[in-house]
């Protein structure tokens, strides 16, 4: 059993173009069956579909990872600014001024955040090259997402470090002190 396949260009609808060609098919030969009478963007849908699905489990799994690194870090950085509380109270009943004290804890905790994107940024980008194959419709060094990930990871270090320390700066510094 042999199959042809039949490639025609046109700007009409796909089924009004083939009942013209099956008209001239049946023409040729009778005995000949067209069947499968698909548009070119159906058949490139249809090649397409295991490497879409495979691109949107990336995808998820990668937001998921995204998700789970932000929350770790924000978790970290708080944690470590929350344990000098009481220097900061010390600090701010010696007369320290609050936004010297924030900007402070904010160099503090982005030192950690910055070397862990100098680390990720490019391991990230020799890792990318394993998976390759699975990308869809993206190149593996994709501007966009290099810049949007590390973006919203230093976004979330920065409110990690502000958030906590912006409390402790609004408490009492004698209240603060008598807590230890």
């Amino acid at each position: 059993m042999c199959f042809a396949t039949i490639v025609v260009r046109s700007s009409r609808d796909a089924d009004s173009m083939a009942v013209r060609v099956r008209k001239i098919v049946a023409q040729l030969d009778r005995d000949l069956p067209v069947s499968n009478v698909i548009t070119l963007r159906e058949a490139i849908g249809k090649s397409t579909i295991d490497s879409e699905f495979d691109s949107i489990l990336v995808l998820a799994f990668a937001i998921i990872a995204l998700v789970l690194a932000a929350a770790g870090l924000y978790g970290v950085l708080a944690y470590l600014v929350a344990q000098r509380l009481v220097e900061l109270g010390i600090r701010l009943a010696l007369g320290a001024q609050r936004n010297a004290l924030l900007s402070h804890m904010l160099l503090d905790g982005l030192k950690p955040a910055m070397a862990g994107l100098l680390i990720g940024l490019p391991a990230s980008a020799a890792v990318v090259r394993l998976i390759r194959s699975m990308l869809y419709e993206t190149g593996p060094l994709d501007p966009a997402v290099f810049g949007t990930v590390p973006g919203l990871l230093v976004f979330v270090a920065i409110a990690a470090c502000l958030v906590p320390a912006w409390y402790a700066s609004r408490l009492d510094p004698m209240r603060t002190l008598r807590t230890e």
